[in-house]
Formats: structure tokens, sequence, C-alpha cells
């Protein structure tokens, strides 16, 4: 049976693309497994508070030697890490914000790359420690980024598949759905192109 981690990063509840492009892949994936299990984490609808001193300092502080405030405040991230750790597969709805991630999907990042945690450092450097997993991520985004003149101005891709990497999550599947911004037809071609994509990858 798998575990499936589906996280949300889009603000809109509505006419969002990542949403419905991630839960065509979902669906199609329950029709192929109907036992899999899918955890939910919308970071719109249950926004992450960003990291503050406090929170660096719960994180850094040995969980046997936290204050009860420190400990409450340890105890989201940890909810959120252990969400990862028990994951098979991960799904990520990545949209496009400004040539990055949403700062919702920045602050989940915060909140589960940690040292000692999700990563540690050996003597060879960084080790990350989620390691065995399958990750996908759905992209979206007005324009086209993924290959001609605005290729270097992906931040999102690239970011993801750094600090993913980092903490052990380097099986990464990227699904692009680009070209948004461009009228209907730009829209029907991109929404084409990713479900043969999901096809392709989930095939019946």
């Amino acid at each position: 049976m798998t575990r499936i981690l589906h996280i949300n990063s889009s603000v809109r509840n509505t006419d969002s693309i990542s949403r419905k492009v991630t839960r065509e892949f979902l669906n199609k994936w329950q029709v192929n497994e109907p036992e899999a299990v899918i955890v939910e984490r919308d970071l719109a609808a249950h926004p992450l508070p960003h990291l503050t001193e406090k929170t660096l300092g719960a994180f850094f502080t040995p969980a046997e030697q936290r204050t009860p405030e420190q400990a409450q405040i340890a105890q989201l991230s940890d909810t959120l890490v252990q969400e990862l750790f028990d994951a098979d597969v991960i799904v990520i709805g990545a949209p496009m914000y400004n040539f990055s991630i949403t700062s919702g999907l920045k602050a989940w990042v915060d909140h589960v790359a940690r040292a000692g945690v999700t990563f540690k450092y050996g003597e060879q450097g960084p080790v990350g420690l989620l390691t065995g997993k399958k990750v996908y991520i759905f992209t979206s985004s007005g324009g086209v980024y993924s290959a001609g003149p605005a290729q270097g101005m992906d931040f999102l891709a690239t970011y993801l598949r750094t600090v993913l990497g980092f903490i052990g999550l380097s099986d990464i599947t990227f699904i692009a759905s680009e070209g948004l911004a461009m009228g209907e037809l730009g829209v029907n071609k991109a929404l084409e192109q990713t479900s043969k994509t999901i096809n392709e990858l989930l095939p019946a």
C-alpha cells in the first residue's frame, strides 16, 4: 500500500491549474491503486508560520532540553517532518510566483529542512536523510520557462531540485504546465500535454 503526501501551495482555491493537475494525477493513481493512502497538506487553507528567532531556538535545542514553549513551537515542524518520513511518494503542486515558489511553500521548506533531523553533516559533507522516496512536482506558469530565452529565469525548479535533494529527496520528476497566460489556446495546449504526461507516468 502506497502512502502519498499531497502538498498544494497555490493560494487559489478555484481556477488553480496546479491543483487541477495534481488532482488529476492522484485520481489516476487511485484508479490504479485504490488502497493508496493520500495525506493532504494544503498550505493555502492552513498556512504555516514563517520562521522566527524563537522557532530557530526551538529547532536547535535538543528535544529533552526544550522548555514547554519550545516544545510547542517545534511540534508543528515535527509533524510536517513526520509526514515526509511516513510517505512513499510526495506530490507537490508548485505554481510559479515571481519566478520562484510561493511564500507558503518556502515556509514549508523552512520547517522541514532541519539539521540533525532531515539532513546531517558527515565526513564528506551534508547527507540527506529522507531517502527512498519518489517526488512528483507539478509546476504551472504563465510563460514558458522549461526552454527558450526565459529558461534562466526559472528559479522554481532549480531551487526545489536543490533544496529537496539536500534533504535526500533526489528522485524528482517535474511536470510543467506552461504558457497559461497565452490565451485559451495556451491553457488547453498545456493541460493536454500535462494529461498526456500523467498517462505516460501512470499507464492503466
